[in-house]
């Protein structure tokens, strides 16, 4: 900022020398304070207006709604001229991806602004993608990763709201992989709630979602990967966890679709659309689902020497091969989740049972952490010693020739684990349920210059064009300008909670 800009201040340089020269001992923490709200009152003085970001954010969703949606939903990434499109994989202009950041995570930051602003424009956004979600559920309550709009792509699938085709086999496969179905529940009963259930077709689509996926929840609280209809019980009794006899140090090529999952967070995602739905409709069946869940998460716990959780498990609640490169182990990984969704287990319950197992998981993957403070992905079963892969997908016990397309080491926040497990501990029951939001405050400095990054990259057309490849176009693909799913869900969040905060 040019020093004339600060030209206020300068009356003040006195009092600053005056204050910092006392004996007081507040001195120093008095100059401290004063000079933090003059920078704050500095930022603010040159901080857009609400017009301006509100302006900003209409362009935006006006480019991404009329030009970008394909019948209100979402892919991943765009090229700038908007002619070669992906989700996880090359897609055509009537195709779009459930998967985040895709149409549920797309609809979310409409809707999320829409609350924050209360601009009906954005509402009508995040209804088209809701409703685009509808023409995606498939009759197994769920939803796959793509949604196909082209009429004769669309009879590949078994999709809720299109007729059966008698004697043509049509994918009817829902995956709880990737937060997919999950995020489409939560995003359409976020819709629903905001609509006051008052469209139908919202409202049937999240409510069949929802029963389906209670029923097919296994005796024992786990949910499968995929699914297409309820489990046939009797094959899945409820066991503990447990370490098998042995195991093959080989790929067996069998299908994991039907394994208990925790393998990227899947039982977590389904336990906090289960907590959001009972809240959301008061309808006992999800709290039970949720706590069901969490009786599995704690049968799941591995015995000592190892009591963390695997990735993945088979009916006899031993941990099992999924893909190729994920060996039966106890997870680094995924283990951090799952101690996560303990936590909110006891939050939503008050229940100590969900306190107990963390201290001891949380001594156990300390002392798992590799030489340069990370953890393994994969731990070898009883003996601990961390497990790779090759580059051709041979098992190892070396880290000098992975892949590059899988995190076989992996960060920690075991830290901040433990504080909210110290913190929630002490809490006294009545205090563990979530504060209702309160308003915004003022905007921050930080707030402030983001917004400004925001607005000076958006251009004339309403478009957030970055530097950046398309993952899925091969390598000889020349694009090196693309529209990003990600970036827009970030921006219009930033613009949003900008015009909420600085509004009058």
């Amino acid at each position: 900022m040019p020093e004339k800009s600060l030209s206020w201040l300068s009356p003040l340089r006195l009092v600053f020398a005056a204050i910092a020269g006392m004996s007081c001992p507040f001195g120093p923490w008095l100059v401290a304070l004063i000079l933090s709200i003059a920078s704050l009152n500095a930022a603010r003085a040159g901080a857009p207006s609400v017009d301006e970001a509100s302006e900003a954010l209409r362009r935006a969703v006006e480019f991404f709604h009329k030009e970008v949606a394909a019948e209100g939903g979402y892919l991943w990434r765009y090229s700038e001229d908007l002619t070669k499109r992906e989700g996880e994989g090359r897609a055509s202009a009537t195709t779009v991806w459930v998967q985040p950041p895709g149409t549920p995570a797309v609809g979310m930051a409409l809707l999320e602004a829409y609350r924050a602003t209360g601009q009906a424009y954005l509402l009508e956004a995040a209804r088209d993608a809701g409703y685009c979600l509808v023409r995606g559920q498939l009759r197994s309550g769920g939803w796959d990763y793509r949604i196909e709009l082209d009429p004769s792509r669309r009879r590949r699938y078994a999709y809720r709201v299109d007729p059966a085709i008698e004697g043509r086999p049509q994918r009817n496969t829902s995956t709880l992989d990737d937060n997919t179905t999950q995020s489409a529940l939560r995003f359409l009963m976020a819709l629903d709630e905001t609509l006051e259930r008052g469209d139908p077709k919202i409202h049937e689509a999240v409510r069949d979602g929802l029963d389906r996926l209670v029923a097919v929840q296994y005796p024992n609280g786990a949910w499968p990967q995929r699914f297409e209809r309820p489990p046939d019980r009797d094959r899945f009794p409820v066991k503990r966890a447990c370490y098998p006899e042995s195991w093959s140090r080989t790929w067996p090529g069998t299908s994991y679709a039907a394994f208990y999952t925790v393998n990227d967070n899947a039982i977590n995602d389904a336990v906090d659309v289960m907590w959001r739905a009972w809240r959301t409709y008061g309808d006992l069946r999800y709290r039970a689902a949720a706590e069901r869940a969490g009786q599995f998460i704690l049968l799941a716990q591995m015995p000592d020497p190892q009591p963390a959780w695997a990735q993945q498990y088979d009916a006899d609640m031993h941990p099992a091969w999924a893909r190729k490169f994920e060996p039966p182990a106890v997870t680094g990984g995924e283990s951090q989740g799952v101690l996560q969704a303990l936590l909110q287990m006891y939050r939503e319950t008050g229940d100590q049972r969900y306190l107990e197992p963390i201290p001891r998981a949380l001594h156990y993957l300390r002392r798992s952490q590799l030489p340069d403070g990370r953890l393994a992905r994969f731990y070898e079963l009883k003996t601990n010693r961390p497990l790779y892969f090759t580059k051709k997908y041979e098992l190892t016990y070396r880290d000098d020739d992975l892949p590059t397309h899988y995190a076989f080491k992996v960060g920690h926040n075991l830290d901040g684990i433990q504080r909210r497990y110290e913190r929630l501990r002490r809490l006294r029951p009545e205090q563990l349920k979530p504060q209702e939001p309160s308003r915004p405050g003022r905007p921050s400095a930080g707030l402030i210059a983001q917004v400004r990054a925001v607005i000076a990259s958006l251009d004339k057309r309403g478009r957030w064009v970055e530097d950046g490849r398309l993952r899925y176009h091969g390598d000889d693909d020349p694009t090196r300008r693309i529209i990003d799913c990600s970036t827009f869900i970030t921006n219009v969040g930033i613009l949003s909670r900008y015009v909420a905060a600085a509004s009058p």
